[in-house]
């Protein structure tokens, strides 16, 4: 945890955004994925805050608020709290997942009870991280660990993602950060 403490106050725009998150009033939010593993990625191969990160992940779980609508609104808040960034905002209920995911995907998912839950999905084991700030300091879900975060190595989950998923994921980011060490879909 200290490394990922030290990672995120390394960060300039993860300070910010963190210092921000709470005011967007999003029930269980946090900042999560690609924003959080490349920052860490940056610190560990000497590159500048923001190298390659093309958007950050905004996530909260609401079960009281299914609507598109409402997901909308979370986003044109965050939009507004953060129009001197130059990022994109991705801002996505967890709660709603199910409902978009097989038009998505091909494939039915259960709702996720959690912000955790979800996280515990995502498609490789450094990139399931999530991060937010509270009272007792920075609080994290990394539901692999964070091995392989540090350890620039790019490992599928493969409870939920496909392997084309995997592999363009996996291609885009190791055009950015060469030092990762990019495992195969299937072991062996």
């Amino acid at each position: 945890m200290i490394r990922l403490e030290r990672a995120v106050a390394g960060s300039p725009l993860l300070v910010r955004l963190l210092a921000d998150l709470p005011a967007l009033g999003l029930p269980d939010a946090w900042i999560v994925a690609g924003a959080v593993a490349q920052t860490a990625w940056n610190q560990a191969t000497g590159r500048p805050d923001g190298h390659g990160i093309a958007d950050v992940d905004i996530v909260y779980h609401d079960a009281g608020d299914l609507s598109a609508d409402g997901e909308r609104a979370a986003e044109a808040r965050a939009r507004d709290r953060f129009a001197d960034l130059t990022l994109r905002l991705d801002v996505k209920n967890q709660a709603r997942v199910h409902l978009w995911y097989p038009a998505r995907f091909g494939r039915a998912i259960a709702p996720y009870r959690s912000t955790a839950e979800a996280v515990a999905t995502y498609p490789t084991t450094a990139t399931a991280i999530a991060v937010r700030r509270s009272d007792r300091g920075l609080e994290c879900i990394a539901p692999f660990g964070m091995d392989d975060l540090f350890g620039l190595t790019v490992r599928p989950n493969r409870r939920l993602v496909s392997e084309a998923v995997y592999r363009a994921k996996a291609a885009r980011w190791q055009a950015r950060w060469p030092e990762l060490r990019v495992l195969p879909w299937k072991p062996g």
